[in-house]
């Protein structure tokens, strides 16, 4: 069953968090993920998210823990968290009940 990163934050420094960008991607795919959305501009339609959303879809939650377990993804992962502030959820794939 696919998981799922969902993040949504705002970026406080953008030279540092270009950083993260540049690093983060083969590291994904080094793990089996996808991008699926990234980047800036999301429309606020309730609350008062920020204006960054990022989700990653992956193929199972084992995947998903990995990559962000992984000694290459925790090398960078303050090149995101010094430069941004959000939020961050794992959830997996809805399967509807029969």
């Amino acid at each position: 069953m696919a998981s799922y990163l969902v993040a949504n934050y705002t970026v406080t420094n953008a030279d540092g968090y270009g950083a993260y960008v540049t690093a983060v991607g083969p590291i994904i795919g080094s793990h089996g993920g996808k991008i699926l959305v990234a980047g800036p501009g999301s429309t606020p339609v309730e609350g008062n998210p920020g204006s960054t959303t990022v989700i990653l879809e992956f193929p199972t939650r084992e995947a998903l823990q990995g990559w962000y377990d992984s000694p290459e993804y925790r090398e960078i992962i303050g090149l995101r968290t010094d430069n941004s502030e959000g939020v961050m959820v794992f959830a997996d794939e809805f399967v509807m009940p029969t």
